[in-house]
């Protein structure tokens, strides 16, 4: 999809009568949900035209707890392609534990997550099967040990499909935390999560010396948002990052009630996640509805009365 035309808004998912928000900037493909009117009441949409996300910032990884009390140490070569740490782990226990009680584990039909360690490791944690049991017909979604994670290898049976996109990747270039390995080698330790749609074995668009810009993170995150109406998943789990995140979602919203921007784009804790809808405007997405029907089988006389009443008049 090009970006250059407003097309799809995004509000929290527990407020579907929220206003609805427009970006104020006209260069955005996607735009998240708030009427400009903030005084405006409910806003109604084709249910088909809509996609429900849950967004999701990795566990706590390696260059967390050192980046976190000191901004330099993001530099530090050593964390390379950060893997997450055993309080990270517990995270995911308990973001696993929280999707399955409340149903969402059954209700998702794609997960995506970013290609890096730390997302993968995440999203398969969260979102896949439960402990996996050596069979000659199905592969693991992650091997035992992977990422020096002393965690037990995980199932590919039970759970939805997980594919790793490159456009949802953390804030680029310089940071080596933000590198990724060559995909072969996640393959290796992955085997069952869809890397099919990364075009380069190497990383291609990790710089040493050029840092991506805000705005150039805002505009993949549009790019990304306008990627996902060519899916015909209507509801998918989005595994990613803090500079992501946030800066794709600050860049919208600037015209809504401000405490609806500020629940839609404050920074995300680690393991945490929030439930959005995308409303597609500008009919990207070309899927029909499946719940809706056309009536007057077998066909019938039907004049609604407001019509007579129009007549009348």
């Amino acid at each position: 999809m090009s970006i250059g035309v407003n097309c799809s808004h995004c509000f929290p998912r527990h407020r579907p009568n929220s206003p609805t928000l427009v970006s104020s900037s006209s260069s955005l493909s996607s735009i998240i949900v708030c009427n400009m009117d903030t005084s405006a009441g409910p806003s109604l949409f084709p249910l088909h035209r809509c996609k429900t996300l849950h967004l999701v910032r990795h566990a706590q990884g390696i260059h967390n707890v050192d980046g976190d009390k000191n901004y330099k140490a993001y530099m530090s070569p050593e964390y390379f392609d950060a893997h997450i740490t055993p309080l990270g782990w517990q995270q995911v226990d308990n973001l696993r534990k929280h999707v399955h009680e409340c149903g969402l584990a059954k209700r998702i039909d794609l997960v995506i997550t970013s290609p890096l360690l730390r997302t993968l490791q995440t999203a398969v944690g969260v979102f896949g099967g439960d402990g996996y049991t050596d069979r000659m017909d199905v592969v693991p979604l992650m091997v035992a040990n992977a990422g020096n994670s002393g965690r037990a290898a995980i199932s590919s049976l039970n759970c939805p499909p997980i594919v790793a996109v490159e456009l949802c990747r953390e804030h680029l270039g310089v940071h080596p935390c933000d590198k990724r390995r060559n995909i072969s080698d996640y393959q290796f330790l992955f085997p069952a999560v869809d890397f099919s749609l990364i075009e380069s074995d190497e990383d291609t668009w990790w710089k040493a010396d050029v840092r991506e810009t805000k705005e150039e993170v805002a505009a993949r995150g549009q790019k990304f948002l306008n990627w996902l109406w060519t899916r015909k998943e209507k509801e998918i789990a989005i595994v990613t990052h803090s500079g992501f995140l946030f800066h794709t979602l600050s860049a919208l919203g600037n015209d809504c009630h401000p405490l609806v921007k500020k629940e839609i784009c404050k920074h995300f804790a680690n393991c945490e996640l929030r439930s959005m809808v995308i409303v597609d405007r500008s009919m990207i997405g070309f899927d029909p509805s499946t719940t809706n029907y056309p009536g007057k089988i077998p066909s019938g006389l039907d004049l609604p009365s407001d019509v007579v009443d129009e007549k009348a008049d």
